[in-house]
């Protein structure tokens, strides 16, 4: 199936050799891809990347939701050897078995990477849909990761799996599909979020609202807001690790002489070159607006919508087992939320697995650390 062009002038973000994409199907008695909060879009693509093969009986299916920044290149493949942003989980014989497993990992509704979004061209004007593109929740992220199974024609799952943002989709696939998915495994994802996380986003919005380049979300491709995003990124860099990562990987470092510019106020400690190298990687790679709609979306996400409380929402999912993974150093999506999933679904009756891991990367443990990670998932799929 043929993408859409993202915009006239920009190729493809994040699309490699190896990035599928499915058109989906409007809703039931529409053409349209109906929205929670309302809107309508009348034409998706969702990219998406899968590994190992789909059995007889079509069985074996797992989803992958991402992260907020990551896109559907979650692993190498014979169609793209480059390491994808999950490589040391999903292949044959890692935890994530593609001997075994039929993987799909995709590109959120809404993001940048391939699938459609707000610099993705609106058809009704022939031009970027930019801040016209309609509110996005995790539901429609979740909906549209349902819809691209049916376009695969696979009716359930063996297991569906998101870390972080990801994670939150999980939950509220398991949730609008209950009866479709026989194993969750939600990784530093929450169920709703907490003050201070929803003050971290909100600032972040805030500096790239606040970037001129911004124009109100209608930018041009060559002309987007670099300062905001720049900034924005790096706050969001402090959050995802642990502070006794960064004593440990900087300390007190300086930045060498020979690096130095002699500029006032310029960079001085390594911990600033690092956040100012990852900022700039960041940028260029990510649409602003699609960052302000997935970040939005994580806020406005409440599992308490389902059914009047977090307890009874939890209550809804019917999966075989669940395991839900925390780590101890995270301060964006803290272990005591993982907890609240974990004994929410068993309050409920369902067969739970917590596993707290005491990890010095934070929030961003699931993306660096092997060795506490990987065995924790094979372990819960060599039992399924």
């Amino acid at each position: 199936m043929n993408i859409k062009p993202l915009h006239p002038s920009r190729t493809h973000r994040g699309v490699t050799s190896a990035t599928k994409f499915a058109t989906l199907i409007g809703d039931y008695g529409t053409s349209d891809f109906v929205l929670k909060r309302g809107g309508r879009l009348h034409e998706v693509t969702i990219a998406y990347e899968c590994w190992g093969q789909l059995s007889p009986n079509y069985d074996n299916a797992m989803l992958i939701f991402t992260g907020l920044s990551t896109g559907a290149h979650a692993a190498s493949s014979e169609a793209n050897p480059e390491p994808g942003w999950w490589e040391f989980m999903i292949g044959p014989g890692k935890a994530i078995d593609t001997n075994r497993f039929f993987v799909i990992c995709v590109n959120a509704l809404g993001g940048c990477l391939g699938s459609t979004g707000p610099e993705s061209i609106n058809p009704a004007t022939d031009k970027p849909y930019g801040a016209d593109f309609p509110d996005l929740t995790i539901e429609d992220m979740a909906k549209a990761g349902h819809h691209l199974l049916s376009e695969l024609d696979i009716d359930h799952l063996h297991a569906v799996i998101g870390p972080s943002m990801g994670g939150m989709i999980a939950l509220a696939y398991a949730l609008q599909y209950p009866e479709e998915c026989d194993y969750l495994v939600s990784i530093s994802a929450a169920t709703r979020a907490l003050p201070f996380t929803i003050a971290m986003r909100s600032l972040q919005r805030e500096i790239i609202r606040g970037d001129p380049k911004w124009k109100n979300g209608f930018y041009e491709a060559d002309q987007e807001p670099e300062t905001g995003m720049l900034l924005a990124r790096k706050l969001g860099l402090v959050s995802y690790r642990a502070a006794e990562e960064w004593h440990q990987r900087f300390d007190r470092a300086r930045v060498s002489k020979e690096r130095r510019k002699n500029e006032p106020f310029e960079i001085e400690f390594e911990v600033e070159s690092y956040l100012d190298y990852n900022a700039h990687k960041f940028v260029g790679n990510f649409d602003a607006n699609s960052y302000l709609y997935l970040s939005r979306a994580m806020d406005w996400f409440d599992v308490a919508d389902f059914a009047g409380s977090v307890n009874a929402g939890l209550a809804k999912i019917h999966v075989k087992k669940a395991l839900i993974i925390g780590v101890t150093t995270d301060i964006l999506f803290p272990v005591e939320q993982q907890q609240e999933i974990a004994e929410g679904l068993i309050k409920a009756g369902r067969n739970v697995e917590f596993v707290s891991i005491d990890s010095i990367n934070g929030h961003d443990a699931f993306l660096v650390d092997r060795d506490h990670f990987s065995p924790v998932i094979s372990d819960f799929f060599a039992q399924s």
